[in-house]
């Protein structure tokens, strides 16, 4: 069986233009991964027509938030499904985590930063350049049980109304934020590094390569210090492009055995805590990023293209943080 034919096969025979499902074929259920999700079981339609969607995280009272980038906005949605407006005017915040005394921190885009964003007396800017470079583009964030800040910068992307990115932005990179506020670069050879996420013992932190065809892992010294860059995980869907090559890989979340799950062209692909893929979940549309939130977090939320949904799982997400 041919390579495509296999991601095929695990995602229920639906065919595949590009990376992308064909648009008349309606994915409503998932297939059967063990542990994760039961055959069958429906992928369901929280609402469309959201102006971006990024950036979703578990909140109080079995809530999630996440952020319509394009609308300058995060918003809520509630356990019955639904939705309103929690902060406006956010700077183009993309990405959000909260820390373990529920300050919620963000990665912003319109004025290139990371810093707080609520509530209202804590909002407070910390970092915005590095080395006198102003961050091409913030994208995903998470923090440690220590208040460090772990985010990647995917860089500058250039538009065709927009000249290229200058010297004066900085390459794409993962950063670290210590407590004390201390900016570190830690990794800066990652082609685009997007989604960040944290093992549930905080000993290994995951980075998604958007331009490579693996999820990249650090192991985590005692002293805070990474280790070398390896291979975690191998995607599927990677395609060649004009520059190089991408697999579409974007958000990523840890459920409580250490399953990674990633956002990707073909889907949530799902790998065991040593990198092993165990199977995808195919979205009517393509996921940006994805969280578990709920009541238990026994449900994982998907946002993408617009479109947010939610899946019952069979093992929740990790409690020990919001994501």
């Amino acid at each position: 069986m041919s390579r495509l034919s296999t991601i095929a096969a695990a995602m229920g025979g639906f065919m595949l233009i590009g990376s992308a499902l064909a648009e008349d074929q309606a994915v409503t259920t998932t297939p059967a991964i063990a542990g994760v999700v039961a055959a069958g079981t429906p992928i369901e339609l929280i609402k469309d027509g959201f102006t971006g969607t990024e950036g979703p995280i578990a909140y109080a009272n079995n809530s999630l938030l996440f952020t319509e980038n394009q609308a300058n906005r995060v918003t809520q949605i509630a356990a019955d499904g639904s939705t309103s407006s929690f902060l406006d005017n956010t700077n183009g915040v993309n990405a959000l985590a909260f820390s373990a005394d529920g300050v919620l921190y963000a990665v912003q885009t319109l004025q290139t930063r990371v810093g707080i964003v609520f509530p209202a007396d804590k909002v407070k800017v910390l970092a915005d350049n590095f080395e006198g470079k102003a961050f091409g583009r913030p994208n995903d964030l998470v923090i440690d049980k220590n208040q460090v800040v772990y985010f990647t910068d995917s860089g500058a992307q250039a538009r065709p109304d927009q000249p290229a990115p200058t010297s004066a932005v900085a390459k794409p990179a993962v950063y670290r934020i210590s407590a004390a506020g201390a900016l570190t670069r830690i990794a800066a050879d990652i082609e685009r590094p997007n989604g960040i996420q944290l093992s549930p013992d905080e000993k290994v932190l995951y980075v998604a390569n958007t331009n490579g065809e693996y999820v990249l892992a650090y192991d985590i010294g005692k002293d805070g210090a990474i280790g070398p860059r390896r291979s975690f995980a191998r995607l599927d869907g990677v395609k060649p492009t004009e520059t190089g090559i991408t697999s579409g890989a974007d958000g990523l979340a840890v459920d409580s055995k250490g399953r990674v799950y990633v956002a990707t062209s073909l889907g949530i692909q799902v790998f065991s805590d040593h990198g092993k893929a165990l199977g995808i979940i195919a979205l009517p549309k393509q996921p940006q990023n994805l969280a578990f939130a709920g009541a238990g977090k026994r449900t994982l939320y998907a946002v993408g293209r617009g479109a947010a949904y939610k899946i019952a799982v069979l093992t929740p997400g990790y409690k020990g943080r919001a994501k």
